[in-house]
């Protein structure tokens, strides 16, 4: 789908900067966009599955967090899981691709 085709959003800006948007700040960002953002419903899928999976990671970053021994570790291995999510999400949002993560994704889509 060409960026052009997404059109603009409630807010008035583009619809794929509104989506890499509702990455930046992860599922803080999400939330903000989910609730604002009324019509255009490839902004509504990325807020979604923004709030959907930075949730949570974060909420599994806690719960290994208060893990003795190896919590440290995993958490690492979270935080760098999130970065790297949280790049390739905002770059497939800007292009204006509709990119779903497994469960993640469907759960989005059904709610957008």
């Amino acid at each position: 789908m060409d960026v052009k085709d997404l059109g603009k959003t409630s807010l008035g800006m583009e619809a794929n900067v509104a989506a890499l948007l509702s990455y930046l700040l992860g599922f803080i960002t999400g939330i903000i966009f989910y609730v604002l953002e009324k019509e255009n419903k490839f902004v509504r899928f990325h807020a979604m599955q923004s709030i959907l999976v930075f949730g949570s990671l974060f909420v599994l970053a806690i719960v290994v967090g208060i893990m003795p021994f190896m919590g440290w570790a995993l958490v690492n291995i979270i935080w760098i899981l999130d970065i790297i999510l949280w790049v390739i999400l905002m770059v497939k949002a800007y292009r204006g691709e509709y990119f779903k993560l497994p469960i993640a994704g469907d759960i989005a889509e059904e709610n957008s």
